[in-house]
């Protein structure tokens, strides 16, 4: 996997959500269950970057990001929505793929490394009609994996 952000296949899932708050509680579980964190300190840290400004990337897509104790490593988790959901974002789109990275507390420039390379992918048209167009989460995570794997090379 990349040397930036651990991106486990359990935690690429296709998800029906039918709110912001949900989708950022359903992150935070998500994070909880896959990478052994707690739930309470994600949401917590997810919600605390939210106040900044939405995390809604324009063009479908949400980054959800924070910086938190206790990780090693970057970890992602990315979620593929049934239907798209309002999320605040910078082009008033609603979002249908989320993207959420949690980073160490101390990981400055590491974390800005890899949320630009979840950026950069994420605004490749092709590979968001890929994402947004695949069978099941296991597809999807094929996607992901073969170009951060690509990237990392």
């Amino acid at each position: 996997m990349s040397a930036l952000f651990q991106l486990d296949p359990q935690a690429v899932r296709v998800i029906r959500a039918d709110s912001k708050q949900q989708i950022l509680a359903d992150l935070a579980a998500c994070f909880a269950s896959v990478y052994a964190l707690d739930k309470e300190v994600v949401i917590d840290g997810i919600e605390e970057r939210e106040k900044l400004g939405s995390t809604g990337f324009g063009r479908g897509v949400a980054i959800p990001h924070a910086r938190i104790d206790g990780l090693e490593r970057p970890v992602a988790v990315f979620f593929r929505l049934e239907n798209p959901v309002e999320f605040a974002a910078a082009d008033g789109m609603p979002v249908d793929c989320v993207f959420g990275l949690l980073s160490p507390s101390q990981a400055g420039a590491t974390h800005l490394q890899a949320l630009a390379a979840i950026s950069r992918l994420m605004r490749d048209e092709r590979m968001h009609e890929r994402l947004v167009s695949a069978t099941d989460a296991d597809a999807i995570y094929g996607l992901l994996v073969n170009v951060i794997d690509r990237d990392a090379a």
